[in-house]
């Protein structure tokens, strides 16, 4: 169940995500926080550059596999824009993060990218459940989803 705690860190990826698409970057933003609500991490993507594996979800699991023990990193959550990617999911289960909480579900995004015109992506499109497993997994949120198809539509905008 999503909670208004959730929802807070929700916006603030979704706000981390604006301002990726404010600096040329696909709209994606991530915020790790602790077992007692601390924001320990936060990023947004930086794949612009084109090295396609700088998620910050990715970016979340190397730095908590640096500087959490495994019972900090299982009992901390990550929020996120948007779900995980396979390999981000992977990422998230090979360092043991805990709880996962998305915006918008990496399906929205295949639909809204496919609406827009642009091109199918190289890498499956699976949800983080087909790819980890005992994790607990909540999202998308329909009015947070609604605002990230904004974000994409400008981003992929900004690309033509």
């Amino acid at each position: 169940m999503i909670t208004e705690t959730d929802l807070k860190y929700l916006k603030r990826c979704v706000e981390l995500a604006e301002t990726a698409v404010e600096k040329g970057d696909e709209p994606f933003g991530s915020v790790l926080v602790s077992e007692v609500g601390d924001v320990l991490y936060e990023d947004h993507n930086h794949v612009a550059g084109g090295d396609h594996t700088q998620h910050p979800e990715f970016a979340i699991a190397r730095w908590a596999a640096t500087n959490l023990s495994s019972a900090e990193r299982s009992k901390a959550t990550v929020y996120t824009s948007g779900e995980h990617c396979p390999m981000c999911a992977a990422a998230h289960g090979w360092v043991g993060l805990g709880r996962i909480v998305y915006a918008s579900s990496s399906k929205q995004l295949a639909e809204w990218s496919s609406d827009m015109g642009a091109a199918p992506s190289r890498v499956r499109n699976l949800a983080i459940g087909d790819v980890i497993k005992d994790t607990i997994i909540e999202g998308p949120v329909s009015d947070l989803a609604e605002k990230m198809r904004q974000l994409h539509q400008r981003s992929f905008e900004m690309k033509r």
